[in-house]
């Protein structure tokens, strides 16, 4: 089933006029994700991170890359997934650091994940609104699910899950 231009979440998915989508293709925990290329800034090792007292724990901490203060955001939290002891993290893990609009303005913001993969086109002809029922995470932090040979890609809606958070502090 295709959906219309808006998703039930925040922000409608901007696919292109082939109905086609760049993203780059990453793990958190046992789910594959999936960001807009274009919203691509850096992808680093992982970093000395600071906890920020009192902070949410969706976004605890922060790193220093290249002089700028970036802070890491943990989606295992947004969704509700057991968070990665710190004896798991291995070489294969990432900062994928995006830049997205909260409250109007440009933001960057480093995403933990377990393992990057690649850049990707994505076709909208295999993607779904989220379902209503049997779902894990909160259906508002995903726009779609796009269907995959063997697996489902989630593309979740970064500024609903950034800006709920901003709400609740």
């Amino acid at each position: 089933m295709q959906q219309d231009e808006t998703t039930m979440a925040g922000e409608a998915t901007p696919w292109d006029e082939n109905g086609q989508l760049e993203v780059l293709t990453f793990d958190v925990g046992d789910e594959r994700l999936a960001v807009e290329a274009v919203s691509i800034r850096e992808i680093l090792d992982l970093l000395p991170e600071t906890p920020v007292p009192g902070a949410p724990a969706l976004v605890a901490s922060v790193v220093n890359f290249r002089g700028k203060i970036i802070p890491i955001a943990d989606l295992r939290v947004a969704f509700g997934m057991p968070r990665n002891p710190v004896e798991d993290v291995n070489a294969d893990h990432r900062i994928v650091v995006i830049e997205t609009e909260i409250g109007g303005e440009p933001l960057q913001i480093g995403l933990r994940s377990d393992k990057v993969h690649e850049v990707t086109i994505l076709d909208r002809a295999d993607s779904s609104e989220p379902p209503l029922l049997g779902m894990r995470w909160r259906r508002e932090f995903v726009r779609e699910l796009v269907r995959q040979p063997g697996s489902v890609i989630v593309i979740p809606d970064l500024p609903t899950i950034f800006t709920s958070l901003a709400e609740a502090a």
